[in-house]
């Protein structure tokens, strides 16, 4: 076995240029109160690894230019489409009528274990919460469900780009099944 070079990679992989050409993967993602630039950055980062849709950043979640989110992003604030838009609740209306299913990536009562999602879901909105107090009840109550990703030790959550990336790249699995 032999690790690829950066060239190797590079190869293997859309340009920029070309980018709009490409297939997206059918899932917008809202981002509200997300408190991190790093943590925007990593997800911004990781959306284009799956090569989502569009990427909502809602509520008081900062958006580029900030450095931060420049340094963790890698440049993939320019491949990926995004959009600051302060009220989620609009975005998420805006998808419903447009007959997306919005889903948040939330703990409730009801949720749905990530592992367990059906290609039928597509396309989807992703909801992502705050980093400590998780999705709003207010963007709950406008969701057709939720899923969870279940946790086996002491702690109730992973942190929320984590979580992001585990559900996106699952996401993304069974739609190419």
């Amino acid at each position: 076995m032999r690790k690829l070079t950066h060239e190797e990679i590079t190869q293997k992989r859309s340009k920029l240029e070309t980018i709009h050409l490409t297939k997206k993967l059918p899932v917008y993602v809202i981002l509200d109160n997300i408190r991190s630039n790093y943590n925007v950055g990593s997800i911004f980062r990781t959306s284009d690894g799956v090569m989502i849709e569009k990427l909502y950043l809602c509520g008081y979640t900062p958006h580029p230019p900030k450095k931060e989110i420049l340094k963790t992003a890698l440049g993939s604030t320019e491949s990926v489409k995004w959009e600051y838009v302060k009220d989620a609740k609009e975005v998420i209306a805006k998808l419903h009528s447009e007959g997306v299913k919005i889903a948040a990536l939330e703990l409730t009562e009801e949720s749905t274990n990530y592992c367990k999602i059906e290609k039928s879901v597509f396309p989807i909105c992703l909801i992502v919460g705050n980093e400590i107090t998780g999705v709003k009840q207010e963007l709950l109550d406008e969701c057709d469900f939720s899923i969870e990703i279940p946790q086996y030790g002491i702690k109730q959550s992973l942190n929320v780009a984590v979580a992001y990336g585990v559900a996106i790249f699952d996401l993304r699995r069974i739609f190419d099944s």
